[in-house]
């Protein structure tokens, strides 16, 4: 987009052993929590209780409008959004939040050591209301399919509540929808039913 970017701060590493590591995700997770996180900003805010934020590349057009409102509306409500923010839709929403006051933590699919911090995101960033959290430490250094259901994973087990913009059949959003119904935890989300409309359900 040619915007500057600037070299973000060090990263902070939150150990399983850290008082400051989610205890949720050992809860949720078990063996298969991430080992340790990797943070830059405020990890306060893993205190916060958080809504998570899902819209597939692969969104149809009244979904991309829902997921706009509902980032408008925990903008308005002062929600604290956790999220990858990778995909169009995402980022599309992540530019609605930043214009709030609200707290944003954003999980990027790989490490965050060398991570460049958009122009776009300074100002949150220095308002201490933004947190980048990863959990991987060193590598990949570019987002994988598998590191990005990885990342998914780890948002789905720190989310209190999940928005979901559409759940295709098949495909990652409803296997994380599966964990989330699970663990009970609060979903809305759109399941695709077959070519000719959707329903939505609570995961």
């Amino acid at each position: 987009m040619g915007e500057k970017r600037k070299q973000s701060p060090a990263a902070h590493r939150l150990a399983r052993s850290d008082e400051l590591y989610p205890g949720v995700l050992l809860a949720r997770l078990g063996d298969n929590a991430p080992a340790a996180l990797m943070a830059i900003g405020p990890v306060a805010l893993l205190a916060n209780r958080k809504t998570a934020l899902f819209c597939s590349a692969r969104t149809p057009g009244d979904a991309i409008l829902r997921a706009h409102d509902a980032a408008r509306r925990m903008r308005d409500e002062g929600v604290t959004v956790i999220s990858g923010f990778h995909s169009p839709i995402e980022r599309e929403c992540l530019r609605i939040l930043l214009r709030g006051k609200q707290p944003i933590i954003i999980c990027p699919a790989r490490a965050i050591g060398a991570m460049r911090m958009s122009a776009e995101c300074r100002g949150a960033f220095q308002a201490g209301r933004l947190l980048f959290l990863s959990p991987f430490a060193d590598h990949p250094k570019r987002v994988t399919k598998e590191s990005a259901a990885r990342r998914n994973e780890v948002v789905a087990a720190l989310a209190d509540d999940v928005f979901i913009a559409h759940v295709a059949r098949g495909g990652q959003m409803e296997r994380i929808a599966g964990m989330l119904k699970r663990w009970r935890v609060s979903c809305l989300a759109r399941l695709a039913t077959n070519k000719r409309g959707a329903s939505t359900r609570q995961c």
